[in-house]
């Protein structure tokens, strides 16, 4: 079987407001959750409890994922700063012998 081979080079990713959407789906888990906790007794006398813990640990992990994509935006930013202020910041940091 021969070995499969790109036929164009990959586009480059998409950029946006990536920490408001992760922040929208975690707090439409919460949600969830708590619309389905009234109806506990209801999900255990059917088997269905799944149903709430699955929106429960999809708000536990967007809570996760809120961090983690509040620390990659702000090293983004970092990286682009310090790739503005690069050249200037080196020729002062190196000490005159």
């Amino acid at each position: 079987m021969a070995k499969w081979t790109p036929k164009h080079e990959a586009p480059e990713p998409l950029e946006g407001p990536v920490v408001p959407v992760i922040t929208g789906g975690t707090i439409i888990w919460f949600v969830l959750f708590l619309v389905q906790l009234p109806f506990y007794g209801w999900f255990d006398d059917h088997g269905q409890l799944w149903w709430l813990w699955t929106c429960l640990a999809g708000g536990a992990l967007g809570l996760l994922g809120i961090r983690i994509t509040r620390s990659r935006d702000a090293a983004i930013k970092r990286a682009q700063a310090a790739a503005e202020a690069g050249p200037a910041h080196e020729t002062e940091q190196a000490p005159a012998e």
